[in-house]
């Protein structure tokens, strides 16, 4: 989404283990979290969920990915191999929206040209295609302070000495993340299918607008994929900007990049409901396939939800997941919940990432029917990497 305020983080070379907060996220699960109305309010901002796991917090609702919740949805979800990645290739939107570079990709011979040898450069923001805002991305611009009331400076992360990292420039970093992981059950709405499944029609919404997806809208998307949420989901919901993207014109691509009047995309609405409705069902994160994921722009008035999101909760908001293949698999098997991975950049203090995400779902016929071929099989979903990121799974 558009850039603003920026919240807080840690260190790397001695980032602060994860583990503690694991430990009293356990704790806190088991005596239950606050509901959105009993959260305290900073200055008349409602909802506000600093320290709640602890005031040197650096993960917000990714605590809540606990060892115990990954293993409970790694058991549940987790049976075969099948494979297919939600990350939109780099180079898309050709165009990106909200004044961000165009990715530059460059292939070149490393030494001479004669020989089978190549490298590559690559110079992109790291959210002008699928992303994960971190907590550095988005705070609270009237108060200049990002998540658990952490003031951030700017500059060049340029880093030689692993053993001399400044703590404080790196507050709130995306490296985090990257340490933790972004591991469990995810659940996928499928507002484009739900919308045009009975009927066979066209999409009811134009995705590239500013049209709003209320609560009522994901609950009954919800009934009727059979989804439960449960603490510490993930949630995915496809609205339908990369299926458009596909079906336009070069012309109405490039339209994209041209400025604030062509930055109008639907996804959920800004309303007390829609926080209620996220934080009350604890998500450890929430993503989609629109380039802002919440209704794009506001109405006149209206605050976006950015700044509660991540500002106030520390809740990751992931934007533009190419979640197309996995629509197809979820129509085919009539089942909407996976495990799913994502491992952002190692990024020393970054603000945003690639997902490098992934996910798990059981297979299931359309009417229930197991397959014959793969009984007690489940398919997993997998995202590629864009960079050495290796992951360990036990």
């Amino acid at each position: 989404m558009a850039s603003a305020a920026k919240p807080g983080a840690g260190s790397d070379q001695g980032a602060v283990s994860t583990r503690p907060q694991e430990d009293e996220v356990a704790h806190k699960h088991a005596r239950g979290l606050p509901t959105y109305d009993e959260l305290p309010a900073f200055r008349g901002l409602k909802g506000c969920a600093w320290e709640l796991w602890g005031k040197d917090d650096e993960l917000g609702t990714v605590n809540l990915l606990t060892e115990d919740v990954i293993q409970r949805a790694a058991k549940q979800e987790i049976r075969t191999g099948r494979t297919v990645c939600l990350n939109w290739p780099l180079q898309f939107p050709s165009r990106p929206a909200f004044g961000r570079k165009i990715p530059s990709i460059l292939t070149f011979a490393k030494d001479n040209p004669g020989l089978p040898i190549r490298d590559d450069v690559i110079h992109i923001n790291t959210q002008s295609g699928s992303q994960w805002d971190g907590l550095k991305h988005y705070g609270l611009e009237e108060y200049n302070v990002f998540y658990n009331k952490q003031s951030l400076s700017d500059g060049n992360l340029e880093i030689h000495d692993p053993s001399e990292i400044d703590r404080v420039r790196i507050k709130l970093g995306i490296h985090n993340f990257a340490k933790h992981g972004i591991c469990g059950r995810a659940v996928l709405l499928d507002l484009v299918e739900y919308y045009t499944s009975d009927t066979g029609s066209e999409l009811s919404y134009d995705p590239w607008s500013p049209h709003a997806l209320s609560v009522a809208d994901l609950e009954a998307c919800a009934r009727k994929e059979g989804v439960v949420f449960r603490q510490g989901d993930i949630l995915l919901l496809r609205v339908g900007f990369i299926q458009k993207y596909y079906a336009s014109s070069i012309e109405e691509k490039h339209y994209l990049g041209t400025g604030r009047e062509a930055e109008k995309f639907a996804g959920i609405e800004q309303s007390e409901d829609m926080k209620r409705f996220l934080w009350n069902n604890h998500f450890a994160a929430i993503a989609s396939d629109q380039p802002s994921m919440e209704r794009w722009p506001p109405l006149p008035g209206v605050q976006p939800l950015h700044p509660t999101i991540i500002g106030l909760w520390g809740m990751p908001i992931g934007e533009m997941f190419d979640l197309e293949g996995l629509s197809q698999v979820c129509k085919e098997t009539g089942r909407y919940t996976f495990f799913f991975t994502s491992w952002p950049l190692h990024i020393i203090g970054g603000a945003a990432s690639p997902p490098n995400a992934a996910v798990s779902v059981p297979w299931f016929h359309r009417h229930g029917q197991k397959s014959e071929n793969m009984a007690s099989g489940v398919l997993l979903i997998y995202a590629t990497a864009v960079c050495n990121n290796n992951v360990l799974c036990m």
